[in-house]
């Protein structure tokens, strides 16, 4: 179903994620794919960690202000992971990837998706949680994973959709999507609330 409200709006993913861009699909909404490159996704020190995600896609949705037309409808989006008080972003190497795993193993981490939505003249952000539980993974079981699926393009070092999400994770509270990134059930509601103001 096409929200009707939104038909007169282009609708514009800003993001690389193959996994976003199917999760909106899934809206079957019609939209674009626009990428700007180099878009600084660095925070203040002083930022609660609930806050990051949602300060990061408002900092890139901003980035496309000066080159959107009357009726772009600009989607951003960030995911971080945080264990306590610390977050967990992209891993930046393979090791890296095993320390994350091995710190989430036996844990519940919060999984903070921050989305913004912006045209022209309006902007509207929401962050959504998801509490998620792994179970102890052996360095077996890290290793396989790590080694195989590289995630290194992946907030934590994992993807919940993947082999590693079928073995480890115990219980999830919350949006399975939002792990994914993208919280679309939250974005359909949203969209609609927030073209007919």
């Amino acid at each position: 179903m096409v929200i009707k409200s939104l038909k007169d709006y282009h609708i514009i993913l800003a993001s690389n994620s193959p996994r976003r861009r199917e999760l909106l699909g899934g809206l079957d909404l019609d939209f674009e794919v626009k990428v700007l490159p180099d878009i600084e996704e660095s925070y203040p020190d002083h930022l609660n960690t609930s806050d990051i995600p949602l300060y990061i896609a408002t900092e890139k949705a901003t980035a496309y202000k000066d080159m959107m037309a009357e009726h772009d409808l600009i989607i951003t989006a960030d995911t971080v992971v945080v264990l306590g008080d610390e977050v967990l972003g992209k891993p930046v190497d393979l090791d890296d990837a095993r320390r994350m795993l091995r710190e989430l193993s036996g844990h519940t981490h919060q999984v903070i998706t921050g989305v913004c939505l912006m045209t022209r003249e309006r902007q509207h952000s929401f962050a959504v949680t998801t509490d998620v539980t792994f179970k102890e993974l052996t360095d077996a079981e890290i290793n396989y994973y790590v080694e195989k699926y590289q995630p290194l393009d992946k907030a934590g070092a994992y993807g919940i959709q993947e082999w590693i999400g079928y073995i480890g994770v115990t219980s999830l509270s919350g949006s399975y999507f939002n792990v994914m990134g993208l919280p679309v059930q939250r974005i359909y509601n949203e969209l609609q609330h927030f073209c007919v103001v």
